[in-house]
């Protein structure tokens, strides 16, 4: 009962750490790392501890698999340049400058356990970074940039952490054993994800029912990374390129009905997911404190301390060395991109360096790092991988992600939002598709449903309509506000029960949603 009394307080401070974070107009994620901070100095908090096998399942599967799903395919190709320095130099170059670092701090720390603590801390978490940029209406581009780097270097950040792993385990790994075991990840993580995705299609298109669409749809998520982990393959890689592959020819079957129910669960569970990583990994601090003499509080602090730093500045390094090649190159040859998008500037280039923010990846990496090794030893240095990796996220979390806003707003990035262009070409053509399709109806319904077609496509296509909103977008939604109003009255005065106001309710909320009243503000 007590373990029950724990969760539901958990719950309910972590959803007042996300409303506080929301009205200050911070990332939530700063606000759950904040509280497991209080959670480790909390005397008697609940001692909780997990498989470490099953962390990275737990945390990182539907989280990854809800991002990939979202993945814009299109964007992610005309950016593949800038988002593979991200995933591959940058997660290298962070991986080596931190295991030097922690080498030279620590001496006593052997290479493969200073490149695992690297491999840790390397990829960013561009979700925190991603909820600021959306409210201060960073360009496009640079936004797509963000979520490719944060798909993918998770993949790339883990395989190093595996191999590096193997290593501690095996007492080292020789170039000649690593790399067929790279390849076989890299090419068979891919094929595996895309064959589930194929196998899968069928069983997806059938459900109808949420409750089991849903179960399904978890029940197949851990399936695949658990089945991809099992033979030795990439279960990040695998869950990515599963989730692309379902999106694209699966996920546009699914009815309304299904899908505005099944996308609000998703999300509710990434955001529980968050809360919790949050809270275990604080649940681990106090008794490593505790265990710690004084002499290494403070060696442990130093190194947290300084790869914290190291974090941030590579990234920096990287990012800025890039952006200027990228701009001495249009200089000499034109930008000639294949759609419009904003051009590569130096404040571009400063806040994808400061939106490195590390977030619930690494947490369930260090998490994951087992507490013995297979002859029954400790683990070496696990405690010290797990408060510099909770170092690492608390601070970019707290530095970064409360002056990231400020920081984008004094930079005065801002381009003429070719996603809004695109809603209204979009919504131009499906209507008159639509349009085409009724237009020998002669019902009174046909009539009247020309009438709202052609005023929305003449409202698309005049100049001064605006892009990110439906035709009369806030004027429906003001008059359903009315009508739902005078429903909520007519079943207080008994004029109508609750079995037809609930049929009302329903054909509301999905006037209002299609009236654009499901978007976040």
């Amino acid at each position: 009962m007590e373990t029950f009394e724990w969760i539901i307080i958990l719950l309910l401070g972590a959803a007042l750490l996300t409303m506080l974070a929301r009205r200050l107009g911070a990332p939530y994620p700063t606000f759950l790392a904040i509280g497991g901070v209080l959670i480790a100095l909390v005397p008697d908090s609940p001692q909780w501890t997990l498989d470490p096998h099953l962390a990275l399942a737990l945390f990182v599967a539907p989280v990854l698999l809800d991002a990939a799903y979202d993945t814009s395919v299109r964007d992610l190709r005309d950016n593949w340049l800038p988002v593979a320095g991200l995933v591959v130099m940058a997660v290298i170059l962070t991986t080596i400058c931190v295991a030097v670092t922690v080498r030279w701090l620590v001496p006593g720390v052997s290479w493969p356990v200073a490149i695992a603590l690297g491999a840790i801390v390397a990829p960013p978490d561009a979700a925190a970074a991603a909820a600021i940029m959306r409210q201060v209406g960073l360009p496009h581009r640079l936004l797509k940039i963000l979520e490719g780097e944060s798909l993918l270097n998770d993949a790339s950040a883990l395989l190093i952490y595996k191999l590096a792993l193997m290593a501690v385990v095996a007492g080292g790994l020789s170039p000649n054993s690593f790399t067929p075991v790279l390849l076989l990840t890299l090419l068979g993580s891919v094929a595996a994800g895309f064959l589930c995705a194929l196998v899968l299609r069928p069983l997806m298109g059938r459900l109808e029912d949420v409750s089991t669409a849903l179960i399904v749809q978890f029940v197949t998520t851990f399936g695949i990374w658990i089945f991809a982990e099992r033979i030795g393959l990439s279960g990040i890689l695998t869950i990515v390129v599963y989730a692309m592959t379902i999106a694209r020819t699966g996920g546009v079957r699914m009815p309304a009905r299904q899908r505005v129910p099944v996308y609000a669960v998703w999300e509710t569970v990434v955001f529980i997911l968050n809360a919790f990583a949050f809270v275990l990994i604080g649940m681990q601090l106090r008794p490593i404190w505790e265990r710690l003499s004084a002499d290494l509080r403070f060696e442990y602090l130093v190194t947290a301390a300084t790869v914290l730093l190291v974090t941030i500045l590579i990234r920096f390094a990287w990012v800025m060395s890039y952006n200027k090649l990228i701009r001495v190159r249009i200089a000499r040859h034109g930008f000639h991109p294949r759609r419009p998008m904003a051009q590569p500037t130096v404040g571009g280039a400063v806040a994808i360096s400061w939106a490195g923010m590390r977030g619930i990846v690494t947490l369930a990496a260090a998490f994951a790092i087992p507490e013995t090794l297979p002859n029954g030893a400790p683990f070496p240095y696990r405690d010290l991988i797990l408060l510099t990796a909770f170092a690492v996220v608390l601070g970019t979390l707290v530095i970064q992600g409360l002056t990231l806003k400020p920081l984008i707003r004094w930079l005065g990035l801002t381009d003429d939002d070719p996603v809004g262009h695109e809603v209204k070409l979009a919504r131009t053509q499906a209507y008159r598709a639509a349009l085409a399709t009724i237009e020998k109806d002669t019902t009174l319904h046909g009539i009247i449903l020309r009438k709202e077609y052609n005023a929305a496509v003449e409202l698309n296509e005049s100049d001064g309509a605006p892009t990110g909103d439906t035709p009369g977008g806030p004027l429906r939604r003001e008059a359903i506000a009315a009508a739902r109003q005078r429903a909520i009255e007519l079943r207080r005065q008994g004029v109508i029960g609750d079995d037809a106001y609930h049929i009302l309710e329903e054909e509301l909320d999905w006037a209002e949603m299609s009236a654009g009243g499901a978007r976040r503000s």
